[in-house]
């Protein structure tokens, strides 16, 4: 009987597992609908929640900058841009969102990093980085690069 216990338990337990792995991918994906139907709020919640079991997805972070950006939240979008490239140095959309907001806020030296990190990891986005580099150009002529 107590035999009979333990399979039944180590079946439940791996029955909920398994429920919730396939209800995280669910809150990804639900949220990525919302946001693609611009249904900001509910897509928020679901990022959010994803990331409560999904701490290290660096894409749900930048979803939220996204949706920050378009809410015109200057300091939630930078700080999910942050921890997006914390996660994944390399995301080059991530990349190119902060070194966006570093032109707004008049932080040459900081985009000109970026953008060096950038061009070594672009492969959809590159031209984006020369517009930006052309834009300092006219803007701060020390930056010459």
């Amino acid at each position: 009987m107590h035999s009979n216990f333990k399979i039944i338990t180590i079946s439940i337990v791996f029955f909920l597992i398994q429920s919730l792995s396939f209800s995280n991918d669910n809150f990804f994906n639900d949220a990525l609908k919302f946001y693609e139907n611009k249904k900001y709020d509910d897509a928020r919640f679901l990022f959010e929640r994803n990331i409560v079991f999904n701490p290290k997805d660096a894409i749900s972070y930048l979803y939220l900058a996204k949706i920050y950006n378009h809410e015109d939240d200057k300091r939630k979008e930078e700080n999910n841009l942050e921890t997006a490239l914390l996660i994944e140095p390399d995301n080059e959309e991530a990349l190119l969102m902060m070194m966006k907001i570093s032109v707004e806020k008049s932080n040459y030296d900081k985009v000109k990093n970026l953008s060096e990190t950038f061009s070594k990891v672009c492969k959809k986005l590159c031209e984006e980085n020369k517009n930006i580099k052309e834009s300092l150009k006219n803007i701060d002529p020390k930056n010459e690069s």
